[in-house]
């Protein structure tokens, strides 16, 4: 059957293998919902594996939402040589003698929770970090180096998993909780510099994005084993209060404005791991500026409004055709 609309709407979280690109990972979402309106909020590289949240249908309009949440990681670090991708797939590019301390369970676990707090970080030569019109990668595939400028970024939590050595080579896995925006590679890169040794990525695996968890993910395998069954809640997923539209369906769906008082405000009291709202209360906090909710609709998600705080008015942001499946 030929992909084309299939009239639905939904997020899958998805367990990418590591080998495959996310692009690759959203073709395979095509074919198993024969839709070709499909799209990922967040790239990994190939070698990544973990957290990919896949959007279906008109719920691709959820991306802009979606993109910049905090992150969580698992890495493993190989020590003595650096790559011109910062990962093991990259070519060696300069090389440097690890020294033993590198190995001592001490200083490792003193070094890693350093790492805590701001830095600024240069990203990686392969970004999709735009100079002049052009992708870095593109123009590191054809050996020009891209001017970068440092960002401001922040480990939230590091903490050292395992220290081991392997045929020669020393390595260590390491937990990060990060801002939006932090290449693990670079991350990975800047340490072996500090170090003096050189460093790289030898695995990687994204455990968290925003709300959603590895748990919550399943692998290629099983989504098209499951098929719509799948979907998981993107209330939940927004994680911004909502409301419950159905006495103002036909205001909601033509994407008129209403009054805060229309509707009553409500919050997950703990994050569910499915798409029921049997764990919600009430939320009757004043809305903040520019303050983003959730319109459910017949037990989807039908809008997403925004406060307009100086008319006292909630605006249309974002309204679906099809609503999202919870």
């Amino acid at each position: 059957m030929k992909r084309g609309t299939s009239g639905l709407s939904l997020v899958v979280a998805v367990d990418k293998p590591s080998g495959m690109t996310s692009h690759d990972v959203v073709n395979r979402c095509r074919r198993i919902f024969e839709e070709r309106r499909v799209g990922h909020t967040g790239t990994l590289d190939p070698l990544a594996s973990g957290v990919l949240p896949v959007c279906v249908g008109p719920a691709t309009r959820l991306d802009r939402y979606m993109t910049g949440h905090d992150k969580s990681y698992r890495v493993t670090i190989g020590f003595g040589f650096e790559t011109d991708t910062d990962d093991v797939e990259g070519v060696p590019t300069v090389r440097g003698n690890v020294g033993r301390d590198i190995l001592d369970g001490e200083f490792a676990v003193a070094y890693v929770s350093g790492l805590v707090g701001p830095h600024m970080q240069v990203p990686p030569q392969y970004s999709a970090i735009k100079v002049n019109g052009k992708k870095a990668y593109e123009l590191a595939r054809k050996g020009e180096e891209a001017e970068l400028e440092p960002r401001a970024i922040e480990v939230y939590e590091s903490k050292l998993v395992e220290r081991f050595e392997r045929n020669g080579s020393i390595f260590w896995a390491v937990d990060f909780s990060v801002s939006k925006g932090t290449y693990i590679r670079a991350l990975v890169r800047d340490i072996g510099r500090e170090l003096g040794c050189y460093a790289h990525v030898v695995a990687l695996q994204r455990r968290q994005a925003g709300a959603l968890a590895l748990e919550d993910c399943v692998s290629l395998d099983t989504l098209e084993a499951l098929g719509t069954q799948a979907a998981i809640d993107p209330v939940r997923l927004l994680g911004f209060r909502f409301a419950f539209g159905d006495e103002i369906e036909k205001l909601v769906g033509s994407g008129g404005r209403f009054k805060p008082e229309q509707l009553s405000l409500y919050g997950f009291s703990q994050l569910p791991r499915c798409s029921c709202t049997g764990s919600i209360e009430e939320s009757p906090a004043a809305l903040a500026p520019d303050e983003l909710i959730s319109v459910i609709v017949a037990n989807r998600l039908k809008a997403i409004y925004r406060y307009d705080s100086a008319a006292n008015v909630l605006r249309p942001d974002c309204v679906f055709s099809t609503g999202v499946s919870r």
